[in-house]
């Protein structure tokens, strides 16, 4: 172990600081795997140095590189195949119905990553409701970590990437290759809104939204700010629109205005009527 006990508590204190995101004790080893090479492509020699650095003060964005490196979550293409099959069967048809006559869905995925999620569901709907090519589909994709939007807008994946959960398929539809690599193409990619946003911070206008995906996000935060984020995306979902978390979350002692709906392992929610 390379990091000592008072650099694990300070960079914790950091990162809670600035993204509300918790680092409980027996974290040391992903900070350390985490931050360790960041050090050294930042130019220091240890996590020490770095710290040492840190604490004298603003060093070039240090600090959000330092919070871009602890938020960079695991992610897939089609993760947990259950919450997009209810997409598909379910949610986007009944979504469909109801907004006829507009023509129009706002969309936000708050948690991009490297951005197999938000381009899973732009897949979904291009593939299985051609009907939506006339209508106005304003999809936002967030995150807080700079780098990842950046990917995110690339668009580019390695062939070990575009082998986790990504159809032959749908690969050779939506991708073009080059090289070694896998770009989504510009028609998919200009689909999607990717812009910064921290969640524990201030949220930016938005449009009110038909549906969420906040999926695997809320774990990171403590019981107050799981509360929070759930009560701001109450306020900006419409009244019949669709909330979906991750399978180990929950709203359950966090906001009761909110209920699950039966379909099998997909984590999808709704306001209560009334």
């Amino acid at each position: 172990m390379t990091i000592s006990t008072n650099d694990f508590q300070y960079i914790s204190k950091l990162v809670q600081d600035l993204s509300a995101i918790v680092l409980e004790t027996g974290k040391e080893y992903l900070v350390e795997s985490r931050i360790l090479p960041l050090a050294k492509k930042e130019g220091y020699e240890s996590i020490e140095e770095l710290v040492k650095n840190l604490k004298t003060g603003p060093k070039n964005g240090l600090s959000t590189k330092v919070v871009d490196a602890m938020t960079t979550n695991e992610t897939s293409f089609f993760r947990d195949i259950h919450p997009f099959e209810t997409l598909k069967k379910h949610i986007i048809p009944d979504l469909i119905k109801k907004r006829e006559t507009t023509k129009e869905l706002n969309i936000w995925t708050g948690a991009s990553s490297s951005g197999q999620e938000p381009y899973t569901f732009a897949m979904v709907l291009r593939d299985n409701f051609p009907q939506l090519k006339t209508w106005k589909i304003n999809y936002i994709s967030s995150d807080i970590s700079h780098e990842m939007l950046d990917r995110c807008r690339k668009g580019i994946y390695s062939q070990l990437e575009i082998n986790r959960g990504l159809p032959a398929t749908l690969m050779v539809k939506y991708f073009e290759r080059h090289g070694t690599e896998w770009q989504v193409k510009e028609d998919l990619r200009n689909m999607i809104d990717f812009r910064y946003l921290n969640l524990c911070e201030k949220w930016p206008l938005m449009p009110k939204m038909d549906l969420v995906l906040l999926r695997n996000v809320l774990i990171y935060f403590d019981v107050d700010m799981k509360k929070k984020i759930l009560k701001q995306i109450q306020d900006l979902l419409k009244p019949d629109g669709y909330l979906f978390l991750g399978a180990a979350e929950t709203t359950l002692n966090l906001n009761e205005d909110f209920q699950r709906m039966d379909y099998k392992q997909s984590g999808c929610y709704r306001i209560r009527e009334g």
